[in-house]
């Protein structure tokens, strides 16, 4: 990491522990903080610890787009889902005074785990793809399956239709970060709102950036230790989830980002997509999904218009990962591939 991009998000450590030791108990001083590699939206610490091992979030800083880099909504849900059947690390401590470190954060607990980041699992035989994908499969039909009542979320997204809010939004925040006319997007704000299913009114705690990559395995087994990432989680449709799952699955590999199009799923074990939404079905209790199409084109247009603003910021330099500048350069490819869908 270049020595400027760190500066950026530097924070006087003996501050942050005096701050912890006084909210955090069990918490001592003096620590040290390295920044996670890897993830696009909020800058992430592991903090070596007197006391062990924490995992910092924090707001990057830099003017930010209305709702977004909410770390309190995260740490709100997570500290919501302890003891229910969705894997999720312990929350130790939302900060929402920005003369600490400079801007809003919460801190976790530190899991031990693996990620993995390419969904062909090249490592692994293709008995523990399978079972992997199983894994996935399960913790996705947890979380859908939580009551939100119980753990104190029933308010944690807006009441109505979620495709409409969303579609509504996501137009909304790519207009905010665009940077040039892509044909393709102007396609998808226009089929997306006309060509959208009744409302169901199905709801559930939707994750929002569901895939292999935001899950911590435990090092030896198929087993999800800790779903993570939930800066993109609301009340929403379940199938929107699920859809981005296979939307990512779908995807070309590139630098940035793997997919598994074009790879031959079944010599390696893991399954189609037809057996991947049927596995959920089941778990779920459903007899099939309808209208699949539609929400596999939501799931590009919403990922290319999250990756717009990766790029905006990547171009007003407060992005915080080197990688945003490869991202942004998929928005149009993604809604190619779309448009493709919908053709």
């Amino acid at each position: 990491m270049s020595e400027s991009h760190q500066t950026a998000f530097a924070f006087d450590t003996d501050k942050l522990a005096l701050y912890l030791e006084q909210h955090v108990v069990g918490f001592k001083g003096p620590i040290t903080a390295e920044k996670f590699s890897g993830g696009q939206s909020n800058p992430t610490f592991l903090l070596h610890a007197a006391s062990g091992k924490y995992v910092l979030r924090r707001k990057p800083p830099g003017e930010l787009l209305k709702s977004a880099h909410a770390v309190d909504r995260e740490y709100r849900v997570i500290a919501a889902l302890a003891g229910t059947g969705v894997p999720v690390a312990k929350a130790y401590h939302l900060c929402e005074d920005d003369s600490v470190i400079g801007s809003m954060f919460y801190l976790m607990e530190y899991i031990d785990g693996r990620v993995m980041w390419d969904p062909s699992l090249p490592e692994e035989t293709p008995q523990n793809r399978a079972a992997i994908y199983t894994e996935m499969n399960r913790v996705l039909a947890a979380l859908h399956s939580v009551d939100i009542e119980a753990v104190g979320l029933s308010d944690y997204g807006k009441p109505g239709n979620y495709f409409e809010r969303q579609i509504g939004r996501w137009s909304t925040q790519y207009r905010a970060s665009e940077t040039q006319t892509i044909a393709e997007m102007e396609t998808l704000m226009e089929w997306l709102p006309a060509n959208m299913p009744a409302d169901d009114g199905r709801i559930a705690l939707a994750h929002g950036d569901f895939r292999l990559d935001n899950m911590m395995f435990h090092r030896e087994k198929p087993q999800v230790l800790a779903l993570v990432d939930w800066e993109l989680s609301t009340l929403g449709h379940p199938f929107a989830d699920l859809a981005y799952q296979c939307m990512q699955l779908r995807m070309e590999s590139s630098g940035v980002m793997s997919g598994l199009g074009g790879v031959d799923r079944a010599a390696l074990g893991i399954p189609s997509e037809e057996q991947y939404v049927a596995q959920y079905c089941e778990r779920m209790g459903l007899d099939g999904i309808e209208h699949w199409n539609f929400y596999l084109v939501f799931s590009f247009f919403r990922f290319a218009a999250i990756l717009q603003g990766v790029k905006k910021r990547a171009q007003g330099g407060n992005a915080s990962s080197e990688k945003a500048v490869q991202m942004g350069a998929l928005v149009s490819p993604l809604a190619r591939q779309a448009v493709r869908l919908i053709e």
